[in-house]
């Protein structure tokens, strides 16, 4: 099993897609899968000897521990990878239907926003993940940006600049200082990114041992889901922008205003997608809700 398990570190190593980030969840999670195979009995040495009964028995195992669908699609995505990495992308079936796995309900108006309390960073022994998990709650950065992001050059007085390279969606992006609170934040993370090579969050290692870092740290403070912060962020800009609170956490529904209010919600939508990072203001639905 250790031959398969090297086997699969290697084909992530040799295949660079996607984002530093991408890779990294990506070789953890197909590392998880081989364990749990060896954990089923199955002894493999190579991953190019995965067969349909081998996803079959994932599935099957994935179903009984009762994973949240974008987890359960997350993981068929990086399995499908594998198998077109190795030239056996037939082994499974290009349709998660073909497995019973539902659809992804990505708007149901239940906030999954999280705050971000002093007791848990208290637990925090590491600056730098400090810093980002302080700059997430702030700025309602992505993860991969709250450790890539080089404060000081980010910091333009009135607004923080969010370089393209520093996470997913491909463009550079302004965010407000709004407060003197995200005043605060900022320079406390910048006096932090000074001690480093890289003047950013990652310290003294690579981008990819800072994430493990972080997830430690995170793991070892119960803070889990991370992107709660986000969401904590995009549903109190909203509160900013309109004056009353937004569909998932109790606020009228967008069928419910009238026409001067529904201008005001377009607006606020289209205001918080451009500082988080999106393209289109139906995505703000998952934050804000409907």
């Amino acid at each position: 099993m250790r031959k398969f398990l090297y086997d699969l570190k290697q084909i992530c190593r040799h295949n660079r897609d996607g984002s530093y980030a991408t890779q990294a969840n990506r070789e953890r999670m197909l590392s998880q899968m081989g364990r749990q195979l060896l954990e089923l009995g199955y002894g493999l040495e190579r991953a190019a000897s995965l067969k349909p009964k081998h996803i079959d028995a994932l599935v099957n195992l994935w179903k009984s521990q009762n994973l949240s669908t974008g987890t359960f699609k997350n993981r068929m995505s990086n399995l499908r990878w594998l198998m077109d990495k190795v030239g056996k992308r037939n082994t499974i079936a290009r349709s998660n239907d073909h497995y019973g796995i539902p659809r992804r309900v990505y708007v149901t108006n239940v906030s999954k926003a999280r705050e971000l309390v002093e007791a848990e960073l208290a637990l925090i022994t590491d600056p730098c993940t400090w810093a980002s998990l302080r700059l997430q709650a702030a700025f309602g950065l992505r993860r991969e940006e709250s450790i890539k992001i080089r404060p000081a050059w980010a910091d333009r007085r009135d607004h923080i600049r969010i370089k393209a390279s520093w996470g997913k969606g491909k463009r550079d992006r302004e965010v407000l200082i709004r407060n003197t609170e995200q005043r605060v934040v900022l320079e406390e993370a910048k006096a932090i990114a000074r001690k480093t090579s890289q003047r950013s969050l990652v310290g003294k290692a690579t981008y990819i041992e800072q994430v493990r870092r972080f997830e430690h740290q995170c793991e070892c403070a119960g803070i889990c889901k991370t992107h709660g912060h986000r969401h904590m962020y995009a549903q109190v800009r909203y509160r900013e922008l309109t004056g009353w609170d937004c569909p998932c956490q109790g606020g009228p529904r967008s069928k419910e205003l009238d026409a001067t209010r529904k201008q005001i919600d377009y607006e606020a939508r289209m205001k918080i997608t451009t500082e988080m990072g999106h393209g289109r203001e139906q995505v703000v639905a998952i934050y804000v809700g409907r």
